[in-house]
């Protein structure tokens, strides 16, 4: 069955960036539906307890991955893939590589303030790190901005409920 593939592969993709298989699984399960699904429904689907469920999408919501939602006379929490999945998972990506050249600036100063004795190579490394983050982020950011101009006028006026 088509789902049960997307699901799984969605999982592995997730564990191939260091990040655990049930966080693919669950967003592969939301992208799949399209539409909120339950807290109970979703580990009925992915045949997982609730406690790991729970957490996953407390980490799933505070990177703007997926977005609660509210239905009228229920008091479970539903959750749906956040409008802008893919966007949002992206700046998350952003952000970890500005911490990577941020990193790299903060020996580079060092290395220059101090008149360090350490190696060369390791000055060399240290500058070409500051190079390749800093080009990287700039076509990130060039790529984000042309995003955004693709999606808004891609994106439906009001999501489905």
């Amino acid at each position: 069955m088509l789902k049960k593939e997307f699901i799984q592969d969605f999982g592995a993709g997730y564990q191939m960036f260091g990040l655990p298989v049930l966080m693919g699984r669950i967003i592969g399960l939301l992208l799949y539906w399209g539409k909120p699904i339950s807290l109970p429904d979703i580990t009925k689907e992915l045949g997982v307890s609730k406690g790991p469920a729970s957490q996953i999408c407390r980490r799933l919501l505070d990177h703007n991955l997926i977005q609660r939602v509210w239905k009228p006379g229920s008091r479970k929490d539903y959750y749906q893939a956040h409008p802008n999945i893919f966007g949002n998972a992206f700046l998350n990506r952003l952000a970890l590589e500005k911490k990577n050249l941020e990193l790299a600036r903060k020996f580079q100063v060092l290395l220059n303030e101090n008149g360090s004795d350490e190696t060369a190579e390791f000055k060399n490394n240290i500058d070409e790190m500051v190079a390749f983050y800093t080009l990287m982020i700039a076509h990130y950011q060039d790529f984000h901005a042309e995003w955004i101009k693709q999606h808004k006028t891609q994106m439906p006026k009001k999501l489905p409920k």
